[in-house]
């Protein structure tokens, strides 16, 4: 039987149906941080909006609770930057990202590694932070004082990769300052690492939340090397298919795959959503010649995004003098009545729970800006051709898993 290919459409239904964007679920929020595997976190704010997007009656109290007890933590995490997990993911799944962290203090600092005792700065840093939660600037004020002649930088880096620590919450709004302190990660769950599958759990959940994917994709999130390999060895437990392109995907058996058709609401997303960063191959949610329209380039920074059909249509950004609130969306083109009508009415839902002190909310659109293209045009979202041989994918088709 040839294998079943999957379009971009049935890429881009599969994906936001397991992260809650086909419509929002009810389920508690450190179920919603769990069903994501991690949420990204270089701003405080935008995992509570990213949750807001997904869950059903969603409160901004219940993050910040759940990490005044410790039940989510902020932390360099996957390919060591910082995202939002639920403590036990940080114990179990931090053991099989560990030398990706561990590797990447080696790639950046090359022939610079070979004059740190890393095992030393790792027992000084721990030591330092269990005395009281501190900041990395203090770290490293601490490193050049007790190793005057050291490379401060190279250092600090060693010790936040190898060393794994937690931000520390505190009463501000979004529950962590603009400059957090930290503290080792062991003594502030009071619970030990618990490594069962290693990257095999880490693949698994990852299919479960961004699959069907490829080797590739599943590199890109975790920058786990080795991945086909691992692959091979759950092969038995999975479930494979086709892209346009002929690339392999692989995905869990039981995992939705609505149909391509499926509807798709209008949908706000934070600064740096996973969604838009889990993938090599993006354009099941950003067609090729935006993403470049996304993306700050000075810093790298990711900005907030809204989707239309399920794909980015453009970006958004609030300002706020006094009292007053505006959402400003930006779309990349023009946009239908009806899609400017979804778009208002859950924009103004958005600015009311992010500014929930403001008295007055206004949504705005401005002008569709300029396509530059800067790559190939990909096929158009929504395509159904497909390999000879090929059927569109079903319901029904994870049971039969595409063989």
């Amino acid at each position: 039987m040839p294998t079943t290919t999957l379009t971009r459409r049935d890429l881009s239904r599969a994906t936001l149906a397991r992260q809650m964007l086909l419509s929002r679920e009810r389920t508690t929020a450190v179920q919603g941080v769990e069903r994501l595997v991690a949420l990204q976190a270089q701003l405080a704010r935008p995992p509570f909006i990213g949750l807001w997007s997904r869950l059903a009656g969603f409160r901004r109290e219940e993050l910040v609770q759940l990490a005044r007890r410790r039940e989510v933590v902020r932390a360099p995490f996957l390919r060591g930057t910082l995202h939002l997990v639920s403590a036990k993911d940080y114990l179990d799944l931090h053991p099989a990202i560990a030398p990706v962290l561990h590797a990447a203090v080696r790639s950046i600092l090359r022939a610079r590694a070979d004059a740190l005792d890393i095992d030393r700065l790792v027992a000084e840093a721990r030591a330092y932070f269990d005395e009281q939660p501190r900041t990395m600037d203090e770290l490293r004020d601490h490193l050049a004082r007790r190793h005057p002649d050291g490379d401060v930088r190279a250092m600090a880096l060693a010790v936040r990769m190898h060393l794994p620590v937690v931000q520390v919450p505190t009463e501000t709004a979004w529950g962590y300052p603009g400059t957090a302190d930290f503290a080792p990660a062991a003594s502030w769950l009071g619970k030990p690492f618990r490594e069962e599958e290693g990257p095999r759990a880490l693949v698994l959940r990852y299919l479960a939340s961004f699959g069907p994917a490829t080797a590739t994709d599943v590199q890109a999130w975790s920058g786990l090397t080795r991945i086909k390999d691992v692959l091979q060895s759950l092969r038995e437990r999975l479930c494979t298919f086709r892209d346009e392109r002929g690339r392999e995907l692989f995905d869990l058996p039981d995992a939705p795959r609505p149909p391509a058709d499926t509807a798709a609401p209008v949908r706000f997303l934070p600064d740096y959503d996973n969604l838009l960063l889990a993938h090599d191959d993006r354009t099941r949610v950003i067609a090729d010649e935006h993403r470049g329209r996304i993306v700050l380039s000075a810093n790298l920074r990711i900005l907030p995004t809204f989707l239309v059909d399920g794909f980015v249509a453009g970006t958004w950004t609030i300002e706020r003098k006094k009292a007053s609130a505006t959402l400003l969306i930006a779309p990349f083109a023009a946009l239908s009545r009806e899609a400017r009508g979804r778009l208002a009415e859950e924009g103004e839902a958005l600015l009311r729970f992010v500014e929930e002190d403001a008295g007055v909310f206004d949504v705005r659109f401005e002008k569709a800006g300029p396509l530059t293209r800067s790559r190939p045009s990909p096929p158009a979202a929504g395509s159904s051709s497909s390999a000879p041989g090929s059927r569109a994918p079903s319901r029904s088709s994870a049971a039969r898993c595409g063989r």
